[in-house]
C-alpha cells in the first residue's frame, strides 16, 4: 500500500423545491439497522487494504475508556483459529460531548495476510466483544473481477445515509471508495441543516467545527449512524478527502470557510486532519496533509489515490473576478474580448495548480507501470469534476415562465442566470477553475500511453463524461458519483418539467449523462471484457422507508490497441 507518498453552493439556489427523479429497476429496501450497544458503541471499520495488510478501527466508549483493547481476526466466523491477534493503540484523544459518553478511537495495522483473502475481525476489552466486522486483502496475480462501491458528500444533517444501507446488505463489494465530503464542518444554522430538527439529527457540536476537539466529535457523531456502521463493517474502505473533510472550498493555505476570528489555517487544518485519521481505519501520511498513492487490484486494475486540495493547489478564482457586469452584452466585442482574457489569463493561468508537478510525475509513472504489466483498468480516486462543464444558457434554454421567475427572485438567481449567457464553466472551485493544469493532467496519462477511468464526487449530480484533451484527443471515462444526503444546487429551483441534466448534455457534447436530483452511489465492476457502472439511486433520504434503483447503467470497453474505447449506455 503506497499512500501517503459566485459560490457553487446555492448557485441556482432560492426558488423552491424539486422531488427525486423516478427510479427503474427497483428492488426492496434493506432492513432497518440498529446501532451497536455497550464498550463499542461506534462499531468497526477496517480500511486502506493492500496485498498482506490492512487497518482496522474501533472506538471505546465509557468510564474506562483508557483499558487495554485487543483484536482478533480470523478466517472464519467463528474465530476457531486466529490468523492475527495482538494490541490496539489509541489513535487519538478522548472525544466528550454533552450528548455522548467519552470515546477513544482505536486503530491496529494486521500484517501477514494472505492477498484477495476474506477475514473476519473483532476486538475485545475485559471480556467484552465488539461488533463482528468483514474485510479482505487486495488480490495478487490473475483476477477477473473485482467490486468497487463510491460514495461522495455524505451531510448528517441532510437526510438519512440510506445509501450506505443499501451498500450495506448486498454481497458483490469488495472494497468501498469514499470519494471525499465524508463529514460536513458546518453548525446548525449552516448548509442543509433545514430539517435537521425533524430528522433527530442535529450536528454535533451545534456550531462551526474548527478545533480538533470540534472535529472529533464531529466524526464520533457520525460513528454512532447505524447505516454507516453497517457498511463499516462490511467491507474495507479506500478513503480520499475533499474539502469539508476541513472547511469548504479548502487550499493549500486557506478555505473559503475558514475566517477571521477562527486562528491560523494550518492549526485549523491539522487538527481536522488529526480527527481524519484517529476516527478512520486509514494509514498515517507523511505530511499528513499529502494523502495520495496507488494500490494495484492483481493484473486486473491500479486505483490511484487523488489529493487536490492541501498538498498543491492555488486559491481558487471566484466570480467576483469576472470582468464585466453580468447584465452586460456577451455579443459586444470589448465585453467578449474582456471575457476571454478572463478566460485565458485569470482562470487559464498556467501557474495555478491542483496537484503539482511531483504528484502529476508519480500519477503519470504509476499509469505507465500499469499499462505495462498488461492490466487492462486504472482507475483514479478523484474529489472533483475533471470534465469541463460549460453552462447552458439559462436566459435562452428554459421555459418563459422560469425565466420570469428567476428575474423575480433576482440576488444570485438571476445573477447566476445572467452569467451563463457568457458560456462560462458551471463552476470554477474544480477542474473547470484550473485548465492549465487539467492539460497537465492529460499530458501525463498521454506520456504514459494509457487511458483511465475516473471516480468523481462533489457535485451531488450522476454523470458520465468522456474526457478529452485540448487537441480533441479521448483520455478516458470520468463516472462522476452522485451525494449520499447533500442537496444539488438544481433541487432548490422550483421548475416542474424542466430537465436541467438535459440542457447541460446539449450544451457540452463530451457529457453523455447529467442527473441533476438523484442522491445514491456507483458500483463499478471490472473485468477483463469491460467496466460496468450502476448509478444506483435511493428514493427517499428524509426517511428511512426507501426503493434502491438503477438511475442508468454504462459499460466501458477497455482499449485492445486496434479499436478506441468504447462507452455504452446499458439502462
Amino acid at each position: 500500500m503506497k499512500i501517503g507518498e459566485i459560490t457553487r453552493r446555492g448557485a441556482l439556489a432560492g426558488a423552491g423545491g424539486l422531488t427525486l427523479a423516478a427510479c427503474s429497476d427497483s428492488r426492496p429496501q434493506a432492513e432497518p439497522l440498529a446501532v451497536a450497544e455497550g464498550a463499542f458503541k461506534h462499531g468497526v471499520a477496517s480500511g486502506d487494504p493492500d496485498q498482506t495488510s490492512l487497518v482496522v478501527w474501533t472506538a471505546l466508549t465509557g468510564t474506562r475508556a483508557d483499558a487495554p483493547v485487543r483484536v482478533e481476526v480470523s478466517a472464519d466466523e467463528r474465530f476457531s483459529e486466529l490468523v492475527f491477534e495482538g494490541e490496539t493503540a489509541p489513535a487519538g484523544p478522548a472525544v466528550t460531548s454533552p450528548d455522548m459518553e467519552p470515546a477513544i478511537p482505536y486503530k491496529a495495522l494486521v500484517e501477514g495476510l494472505e492477498p484477495g483473502r476474506a477475514y473476519m475481525f473483532r476486538f475485545v476489552r475485559d471480556g467484552e466483544y465488539s461488533p463482528v466486522g468483514r474485510t479482505r486483502t487486495l488480490p495478487d496475480g490473475r483476477v477477473d473481477e473485482f467490486r468497487i462501491a463510491a460514495f461522495s458528500c455524505s451531510n448528517y444533517p441532510a437526510g438519512f445515509f440510506n445509501a450506505y444501507r443499501d451498500a450495506a446488505g448486498r454481497e458483490d463489494i469488495d472494497l468501498v471508495v469514499h470519494l471525499g465530503d465524508y463529514i460536513y464542518e458546518y453548525g446548525m444554522d449552516g448548509y442543509a441543516t433545514e430539517d435537521a430538527e425533524a430528522l433527530s439529527r442535529v450536528p454535533d457540536p451545534r456550531r462551526e467545527i474548527v478545533t480538533a476537539d470540534d472535529y472529533g466529535r464531529r466524526h464520533a457523531q457520525y460513528c454512532l449512524d447505524p447505516d454507516l456502521q453497517a457498511l463499516k463493517a462490511r467491507a474495507p474502505w479506500i478513503a480520499v478527502w475533499d474539502d469539508h473533510e476541513t472547511a469548504n472550498d479548502a487550499w493549500s493555505r486557506g478555505a473559503q470557510n475558514h475566517n477571521e476570528g477562527e486562528g491560523e489555517w494550518t492549526a485549523r487544518r491539522d487538527g481536522a486532519l488529526a480527527a481524519y485519521y484517529a476516527w478512520l481505519p486509514v494509514r498515517d501520511a507523511e505530511p499528513r496533509h499529502a494523502r495520495q498513492g496507488a494500490v494495484t487490484i492483481g493484473d486486473l486494475a491500479t486505483l490511484v489515490l487523488m489529493e487536490t486540495r492541501l498538498s498543491a493547489r492555488t486559491e481558487p478564482v471566484d466570480w467576483s473576478s469576472f470582468p464585466v457586469p453580468v447584465d452586460a452584452d456577451p455579443e459586444d466585442p470589448e465585453v467578449a474580448e474582456a471575457v476571454q482574457r478572463w478566460r485565458d489569463e485569470v482562470i487559464g493561468n498556467p501557474a495555478r495548480e491542483m496537484m503539482g508537478e511531483a504528484q502529476l510525475a508519480a500519477l503519470s509513472q504509476t499509469l505507465r507501470a500499469s499499462r505495462e504489466a498488461g492490466q487492462p483498468w486504472r482507475v483514479l480516486i478523484n474529489q472533483v469534476m475533471i470534465a469541463p462543464k460549460t453552462m447552458p444558457d439559462y436566459t435562452r434554454q428554459t421555459p418563459l415562465w422560469l425565466r420570469f421567475a428567476m428575474r423575480m427572485i433576482g440576488g444570485q438567481v438571476w445573477e447566476t442566470a445572467q452569467l451563463s449567457r457568457f458560456s462560462i464553466p458551471m463552476t470554477l472551485d474544480d477542474w473547470d477553475g484550473f485548465p492549465a493544469e487539467r492539460e497537465r493532467l492529460y499530458a501525463a496519462v498521454a506520456e504514459a500511453d494509457a487511458d483511465i477511468l475516473v471516480l468523481t464526487g462533489d457535485t451531488h449530480n450522476f454523470w458520465c463524461n468522456d474526457l478529452v484533451d485540448g487537441q480533441g484527443t479521448r483520455r478516458g471515462t470520468e463516472f462522476g458519483v452522485t451525494s449520499v444526503t447533500s442537496p444539488s444546487d438544481f433541487e432548490y429551483v422550483n421548475a416542474p418539467g424542466v430537465d436541467f441534466g438535459a440542457l447541460t448534455t446539449e450544451r457540452n457534447a463530451h457529457i453523455l449523462h447529467h442527473e441533476v436530483y438523484t442522491k445514491g452511489y456507483v458500483h463499478l465492476t471490472l473485468n477483463r471484457e469491460g467496466a460496468q457502472a450502476d448509478f444506483v439511486s435511493v428514493s427517499d433520504i428524509k426517511s428511512r422507508d426507501f426503493v434502491a434503483g438503477i438511475d442508468s447503467r454504462w459499460r466501458v470497453r477497455p482499449a485492445d490497441g486496434s479499436e478506441p474505447v468504447q462507452v455504452e449506455r446499458l439502462a
